[in-house]
């Protein structure tokens, strides 16, 4: 992990500084006949939102007909707080119906990702979003992403006030380059005396990877917040902001064969007032900025630049900056993690409904039609939506008779309303993995309904089916569905093999542990059989899975399974 910064910079940095300003070669590109972009134009278009990708279902036979591969892009959205109106909404479903694979799926960030979407529909896509006041700038990238905010559609002062200060957050930390509205938006060129000044807070090379900020309000940890690089947790004072809270350091990346890499939560560092949130945050991201490795990628997230220097360098570092002595970070209680599923009254007098999307994919099937039944009802309704940390939405501002209209409409349409879901289902979370992600080495979204189903009989078989836990899945080890801190992580190593975490804390404040190595995920069941025996039998009252398994140990676990192998011999 030691290297000279001063001499080594990673290739990515060369094309970021070499760029003008996220610019590139990206238009030209756009103007050719080819089905994809050159590399130096794919580390670009990340931070307009876009990832190229192709489908791995299809890479095999191509090759063996002697075609290139079925290239496509993920475009993703910039959703603060995962909060939209019903046009935004029918707008991105009549963006992938015309140009992408027709389905729409909810992020684990609060936004939407369109796939499939090819290279020449590219730009009228992006213009698109536009059109409806969404950008895809800072969907991806070496740079703040997508601002996480509780979704509850709250309208109290004290929840306003919150929006307020997640909007300025957006407005400070965002990257400012013309370089969007020029390519995407036929947007005139900008031609200043010196680029820096395009830039103010990221420069010519940006951050040395993706930043990502969450805040929560202390109580309910529905956004996560351990696992973002800059964590805050606001405090109530009635109905005003008495301050926030801010944690730093977090991230669920690793990658498996590389022991020094790994998921980390973040650390309480200090507590600010709301005048001095956006300083603070901006200093901290510009010491990312400043210091974060920019030689080897898998080393230049935050967490590793806190685990390099420590807490305490990082203290002074940031104090000096501010010009002022930190004040201690506020002991911090959770008590629920909420999906926020289900109808009920807003304080307004209004209602919402939370619907559960399975993985956040929106589109229609045989049994369900889910997409179409959504489009109905924005039609009809025009609901506020709000997007979840789950994948899940709400509508938000509805009278208690549409609520109840809603409810049928979905029923009709074979989607099961949050009541009517077991609770394994209800709080699992999948990544996209194959066949588009370029990264994944095994199935997550495709794979974790079936293992869901043989979860849920296995604890109807043990009398357990009433039992609130998290079970996450991830096609590879960077986490993107936050594998690291459910009571059940599997995480993909290869086809049909996954790392099994466990012990996590169900309200998201403490990291689960690896229990073993490589198991085929046909064996999962009956390696969680015994463990959820003894769970069953040891546990304290209202003691949930998760905490079982961290207080007892997988020592205790493993000789516990053992034991009943022996028995059933």
């Amino acid at each position: 992990m030691s290297v000279d910064r001063e001499t080594a910079i990673s290739h990515v940095e060369i094309i970021k500084r070499e760029g003008n300003q996220l610019r590139g070669e990206i238009a030209a590109e756009l103007q050719n006949d080819a089905s994809f972009f050159t590399e130096e134009s794919i580390q670009q278009l990340k931070f307009h939102g876009v990832y190229q990708q192709d489908d791995r279902d299809l890479r095999k036979q191509l090759k063996k007909e002697g075609r290139e591969k079925h290239y496509q892009m993920m475009i993703r959205a910039r959703i603060p707080g995962g909060v939209l109106p019903a046009s935004a909404y029918l707008q991105f479903d009549r963006l992938a119906e015309q140009y992408g694979n027709k389905t729409m799926r909810i992020t684990t960030r609060q936004t939407f990702q369109l796939h499939g979407v090819l290279k020449g529909d590219l730009k009228k896509t992006i213009a698109g979003i536009n059109d409806v006041l969404i950008t895809t700038l800072g969907g991806c990238g070496d740079q703040v992403r997508n601002i996480l905010m509780c979704p509850a559609p709250h309208r109290s002062p004290f929840h306003q006030a919150l929006r307020r200060d997640l909007l300025a957050l957006v407005d400070e930390l965002s990257a400012k380059t013309h370089a969007y509205h020029e390519i995407w938006l036929d947007g005139e060129q900008w031609q200043p005396d010196d680029r820096e000044a395009e830039e103010p807070l990221y420069g010519k090379t940006y951050l040395p990877r993706k930043f990502k900020l969450a805040l929560a309000v202390e109580g309910d940890n529905c956004v996560d917040v351990y696992a973002n690089d800059l964590g805050i947790v606001a405090h109530r004072d009635g109905e005003m902001v008495a301050g926030y809270t801010l944690l730093v350091g977090g991230g669920m990346g690793r990658t498996a064969a590389i022991a020094d890499t790994f998921p980390r939560m973040a650390d309480p560092l200090t507590f600010v007032t709301p005048d001095q949130l956006i300083e603070t945050c901006r200093e901290i991201v510009k010491i990312q900025r400043d210091f974060g490795n920019r030689a080897d990628r898998r080393y230049s997230r935050f967490k590793y630049l806190l685990h390099e220097r420590g807490l305490q360098w990082f203290r002074e570092e940031l104090s000096a900056r501010l010009g002022r002595p930190l004040t201690a970070p506020r002991e911090l209680t959770w008590e629920q993690t909420s999906d926020h599923l289900g109808f009920y009254p807003e304080e307004n007098g209004r209602y919402a409904l939370g619907i559960y999307v399975q993985n956040g994919r929106i589109h229609d099937t045989d049994q369900m039609k889910l997409r179409s039944v959504l489009r109905k009802i924005m039609q009809t309704y025009a609901p506020e939506v709000h997007l979840t940390c789950d994948q899940n939405l709400i509508l938000s501002g509805l009278t208690e008779e549409q609520g109840d209209a809603i409810k049928a409409l979905l029923l009709e349409a074979g989607v099961s309303l949050a009541e009517q879901l077991s609770n394994v289902v209800r709080y699992a979370m999948a990544c996209p993995a194959l066949p588009t992600c370029g990264l994944a080495t095994a199935e997550s979204e495709r794979m974790l309904p079936d293992v869901l189903k043989e979860i849920d009989q296995l604890l109807l078989e043990l009398g357990l089916q009433n039992e609130v836990m998290s079970v996450r899945m991830t096609g590879c080890s960077n986490g993107c569905a936050r594998p690291y801190i459910g009571d059940i992580g599997f995480v993909g190593r290869t086809i049909g093999k996954y790392d099994l975490f466990l012990g996590g804390d169900f309200n998201g404040a403490r990291m689960n542990a690896l229990y073993q190595e490589l198991l085929p995920i046909t064996q999962a069941v009956d390696t969680l059989r015994p463990l959820l025996l003894q769970y069953k039998v040891g546990r304290k009252a209202a003691e949930r899975f998760g905490d079982y398994c961290h207080r007892v140990g997988f020592e205790a676990l493993r000789a516990g399974a053992l034991a009943e192998a022996k028995d059933a011999q």
